[in-house]
């Protein structure tokens, strides 16, 4: 089966991909391009964040060890009239959004969806929610 895997750069959604791939399932890791905000006056890019230029490196590079394609998928333009906009208007009326909640629905999930569905991927796997547990010998 074609799996496109949600890629961080981090330990589970590389463990999922690898898990899959060691499945024998075709695996693609996709990485949502978000915001990099380098047109912006006075902006400089974090990478210690999710999303971050660093962060798509090591998917990027992850995918590359295990020898399965890697893609970015530019959602910045989403993310920015879904997210950023809503955001400033809540907290410019004296809220305190949460606007990882609604990533994580309108742009990482669904679009993310939409996506692995036009590359041919029959489901989208991530990292989130691994299931921890022990083996028979205590490990």
């Amino acid at each position: 089966m074609k799996i496109a895997v949600a890629m961080s750069g981090g330990v589970d959604s590389s463990v999922a991909a690898l898990l899959l791939k060691n499945m024998g399932h075709e695996v693609v890791g996709i990485t949502a391009k978000i915001l990099l905000c380098a047109d912006m006056d006075g902006c400089e890019p974090r990478y210690d964040v999710c999303c971050s230029p660093e962060s798509m490196n090591a998917a990027r590079e992850i995918a590359r060890s295990f020898s399965f394609p890697h893609v970015l998928v530019d959602v910045e333009e989403d993310f920015s009239r879904e997210i950023i906009d809503p955001f400033c208007r809540e907290y410019l009326a004296g809220r305190t959004p949460s606007p990882c909640i609604h990533c994580n629905a309108r742009i990482k999930f669904r679009k993310l969806v939409e996506f692995a569905a036009s590359l041919g991927c029959e489901k989208l796997a991530t990292g989130h929610y691994a299931r921890l547990g022990l083996t028979e010998s205590g490990r």
